[in-house]
């Protein structure tokens, strides 16, 4: 039986429709399915859903950006060297999260439907086998990872001494703190399956105050605490990361919400869970490793132009990064509000959502990209002194402005397809955007036509325009809407 709500839960509007039988016809035609809403919601019940589980993951993200933001401004204080050292890690932290963020992406689409389908045990049975898989690979994965920092490292294109040393510190402090990191984000990915982004905000905020505190004291050796410049900036990531696992157990261990974990629960390997888990994570898994290996040739081909090219590069990606959150917030709102209308078997419901959801995403989106436009001077300035960094850099803030509603539309749709357990789809679009388009168009505009960094971003735009076309085109078939989940 369905736990009931917490008092200060209000009710979904999902929650005021019937169960249906999950088929587009018993709610009229397929137009109908589009563009007509049942009759005990209307669209601003809608809206206040979307918002609703949105604004935490909004705020949550766009802080935690902000965070590593600030995080790299400081170190871009150290000197380029310092600027190329951390993004030469970019890529390999991403690559040893690959598989715990594919089996995250099977845990949210499953909780998200036994959420919807007022199956509380089965949900929670998901967040204890999800839990015991993220922690059987998070610590082989460190184990593994520690010893093969400074090869990578040096794969990726270190082009001094300097940089290879001070990459290679950071990337072993970082996977030293990895299992941390891991679980804390299997805990967070099912929260948001069910709607709870609340509760990940608050004990991942705080890690970045923790984070930034340590950063300040760590990097510079203020207030008596030792000066370790790019390995202190590690370590406060890894301390701030210790505090966000501490809470987010203790929220999950309390047993106060729907996702609880405790001892005396069946821990033992559950096949149909895990195959389950395994079946939706398995395609993004595919994808996590396709994209890691374009985007480690595109990196490497962006660090083939120099240290300076390398330090700009790393902050106009930074700051890029800021303006993924307004997407990635609003598709924790299509994942958990498709999967939950579709663990209801409610495919009208779920299209409702999701276009609601695309609409206040890409208003949002159009002011980001106007702040981009105008003010990509002061921003990049921010990171470093260097002219030649803040003037190239303000004149590819504005593809990233140009390329702004596009990115929100995609990982939204994308954020919908993964609620609905469609992986293999974006699976395959990741493969021919990012393996192929990307880092194949950056070869060819640095390496054949010598357009130096500008040739890597206009590959970058097209690989973000291409795919933001493919995944309209497999929203719009409505093909996600028929797949099952046992």
């Amino acid at each position: 039986m369905e736990q009931p709500h917490p008092a200060s839960a209000p009710r979904m509007a999902l929650d005021l429709v019937e169960m249906g039988d999950g088929q587009a016809g018993s709610y009229g035609s397929q137009e109908r399915v589009s563009n007509y809403l049942p009759p005990e919601v209307n669209s601003k019940m809608l809206y206040q859903d979307v918002v609703r589980i949105a604004w935490p993951s909004m705020v949550e993200l766009t802080l935690t950006q902000l965070a590593s933001m600030v995080d790299l401004m400081m170190v871009g204080q150290l000197g380029p060297w310092a600027l190329s050292a951390v993004g030469l890690t970019t890529q390999p932290k991403f690559l040893f999260m690959t598989m715990i963020m594919a089996m995250n992406v099977g845990a949210t689409a499953m909780v998200a439907r036994y959420k919807g389908a007022g199956e509380p045990e089965k949900a929670n049975a998901v967040l204890r086998q999800a839990f015991l898989l993220t922690l059987a690979v998070s610590i082989i994965t460190s184990i593994a990872g520690f010893f093969a920092c400074e090869p990578m490292v040096r794969f990726m294109g270190a082009a001094d001494a300097q940089s290879l040393a001070g990459g290679t510190v950071y990337l072993q402090i970082q996977t030293a703190g990895f299992v941390f990191l891991a679980l804390t984000s299997t805990i967070t990915a099912t929260l948001r399956g069910v709607g709870n982004s609340r509760t990940a905000m608050v004990y991942n905020l705080t890690a970045n105050v923790v984070n930034v505190i340590f950063n300040y004291l760590l990097i510079y050796g203020h207030f008596g605490f030792p000066r370790l410049e790019v390995a202190g900036a590690s370590l406060a990531t890894v301390l701030g990361q210790l505090v966000a696992f501490l809470l987010a157990m203790g929220a999950v261990c309390s047993g106060k919400s729907y996702l609880h974990l405790r001892l005396h629960d069946n821990w033992r390997p559950n096949k149909e869970h895990l195959l389950n888990i395994w079946n939706i994570g398995a395609p993004a898994m595919v994808e996590q490793l396709v994209m890691r290996t374009g985007m480690i040739i595109y990196a490497k081909t962006v660090a083939s132009l120099g240290t300076v090219a390398f330090a700009t590069h790393q902050v106009c990606m930074n700051i890029q990064a800021l303006s993924f959150m307004n997407g990635q917030a609003f598709a924790v709102s299509a994942t958990s509000l498709v999967g939950q209308s579709l663990g209801k078997k409610r495919p009208d419901m779920a299209q409702a959502y999701s276009r609601r959801t695309r609409r206040i995403g890409m208003v949002i989106s159009i002011l980001l990209g106007l702040v981009f436009f105008l003010f990509g001077k002061p921003i990049v300035a921010l990171y470093s002194d260097e002219a030649a960094v803040i003037s190239t850099g303000a004149q590819i803030l504005m593809l990233v402005a140009l390329i702004q509603p596009f990115q929100s539309s995609q990982f939204i749709l994308a954020g919908a397809l993964r609620g609905a357990g469609d992986t293999r789809a974006t699976a395959v679009i990741i493969f021919l955007t990012t393996l192929i388009v990307r880092p194949g168009l950056a070869l060819l505009t640095v390496n054949v036509f010598h357009w130096g960094l500008w040739g890597a971003w206009i590959a970058l735009v097209a690989d973000q325009l291409l795919r933001s076309f493919l995944v309209l085109l497999r929203y719009n078939s409505g093909k996600w809407k028929q797949i099952r989940i046992q």
